[in-house]
């Protein structure tokens, strides 16, 4: 975009607070390789587009905006002569991508000064050595800086979702080795009661019969109901006396087993119409050790399966076999990281899913989602815990409008207002000196703003601080362009 050119004046361009201290020669140059231009009402750069020209303004107004998400938001409006923008990190040269990091625009016939970038580049360059050497150093250092304490940001988090996650495959870990142990004693002690058994009085009929009996008993295991603790009491005070009215020894101890498995005293009676009365509490020890060992078997595979979960959500979360951008299910991706962080949650915090399931899929980062929910479900629970007590975690979706909202409430002491406007500023925190870098939320915000075109909102009230993310259910931009977009900026 340009404007219409006109005569540059050096005197002029040598009233500008910018080039006050520039010598006669220095100011001819910039007339010459520079320009003079009037710009009608409208937009004179934009966002995102390869930075070319450096403006300085001459007399007008102008406006000066960002895109947040779909929005274009306003960050400043002046008429101060000497007010300047656009290629402003030309001297830095191929370093970094030259693109504009703001759009500008002009509400009233306005004249600029307009330098092209690589002369800009060149003249900073030549006249300004030392400050060139101290803005690169700023800049650089600066980015440095931020991109070691975001490294550590992320090994904090992976530290803390590691020992999150150990704990949570130790115990069904272990479970399954205390299954397997008692299992392996269950089975030699059935090898030795089939033994027995086999040398009693029983006819083939007999022993076919029993086998029948066993078969189904292990099917009414696969299929016991839950019962509550009341029914479950009085079913094994039933079947307690029946197995010491047909003594059998140890009816106390049986019982329980069997009323786990679903079995009752209709049951006990058809063992005992099928066997004799001598063999009765071989056949139902018999019987005891198969119960035993179904249920053994159930509980190492309810452990490996949780095991497999555990594996699962981790690959789920850390997006280890996906692309990087793909059309993603919200509900998968907050669930995954629900459970990466379970063992951070702990036995007081509540977790209420408040989802909307009708919600579509949305185009986004996965992996870099799952950081955002990191970020801010590990500052609900650091709020709600920080006096050594705990709260409720409310994650809700919605869709609103255009977007999908994910919200995450928590019934902490709030956000003083005195800070709300500095909470997603880097560096800045609210934890103790060494249990935060103070990116989280800055990174969160680049994410869904820069990278997502969404919003991240704060709302927090004493007992209900909600971050509020809206994230576009359609990509209006390819993923490489997103990319580049956010490099620039």
């Amino acid at each position: 975009m340009s404007g219409r050119p006109l005569p540059c004046s050096p005197g002029e361009i040598g009233s500008l607070f910018l080039f006050e201290r520039l010598s006669p020669d220095q100011l001819g140059r910039l007339c010459r390789e520079g320009r003079v231009e009037l710009f009608e009402p409208g937009p004179v750069y934009t966002e995102g587009d390869p930075a070319t020209c450096f403006y300085v303004l001459i007399e007008g107004a102008v406006v000066l905006s960002r895109r947040i998400g779909a929005e274009e938001v306003e960050v400043s409006r002046t008429s101060q002569r000497g007010v300047y923008g656009g290629a402003m990190q030309a001297y830095l040269g191929d370093r970094v991508r030259q693109l504009y990091n703001n759009s500008m625009r002009v509400t009233e016939p306005t004249r600029f000064f307009v330098l092209p970038a690589p002369v800009f580049a060149e003249v900073m360059r030549a006249w300004f050595p030392m400050a060139v050497h101290l803005l690169e150093g700023l800049f650089f250092g600066s980015k440095s800086t931020q991109a070691a304490i975001g490294q550590r940001e992320r090994l904090l988090a992976l530290g803390s979702l590691s020992a999150g996650l150990t704990h949570e495959l130790n115990n069904p870990a272990a479970a399954a080795v205390r299954a397997t142990s008692a299992l392996r004693e269950r089975v030699a002690r059935m090898r030795r009661k089939l033994a027995l058994i086999a040398e009693g009085p029983f006819s083939r009929d007999a022993l076919a019969s029993l086998i029948e009996i066993q078969e189904r008993t292990a099917e009414r295991v696969a299929k016991a109901p839950a019962l509550g603790p009341l029914e479950a009491a009085d079913r094994e005070d039933a079947l307690a006396d029946w197995l010491t009215d047909h003594g059998i020894d140890d009816g106390w101890r049986l019982a329980p087993v069997f009323v786990q498995a679903g079995l009752d005293a209709d049951w006990l009676e058809r063992v005992a119409a099928t066997v004799d009365q001598e063999i009765l509490g071989g056949a139902v020890g018999w019987l005891n050790y198969t119960i035993e060992t179904e249920l053994l078997m159930n509980e190492i595979e309810d452990a490996t399966t949780r095991v497999s979960q555990l594996v699962d959500a981790a690959k789920q979360y850390t997006q280890l076999d996906r692309v990087p951008f793909r059309v993603v299910d919200v509900h998968e991706l907050l669930d995954s990281t629900l459970l990466m962080l379970s063992g951070k949650l702990g036995p007081h915090i509540e977790v209420v899913r408040a989802y909307d399931r009708t919600l579509p899929s949305l185009p986004g980062y996965p992996a870099e989602l799952n950081q955002v929910w990191t970020n801010l479900i590990d500052n609900a629970v650091s709020a709600m815990t920080q006096d050594g007590g705990g709260g409720t975690l409310t994650v809700r979706t919605a869709r609103d409008g255009e977007s999908a909202l994910v919200e995450f409430a928590d019934t902490g002491p709030g956000v003083p207002p005195e800070i709300r406007e500095q909470i997603f500023d880097p560096f800045f925190t609210t934890k103790p000196v060494g249990a935060g870098t103070g990116l989280g939320l800055d990174i969160s915000r680049r994410i869904v703003v820069d990278k997502h075109h969404g919003t991240l909102r704060l709302e927090s009230a004493p007992g209900d601080t909600r971050f509020q993310v809206r994230l576009p259910l359609t990509a209006d931009t390819a993923a490489g362009e997103t990319d580049r977009a956010q490099e620039g900026a």
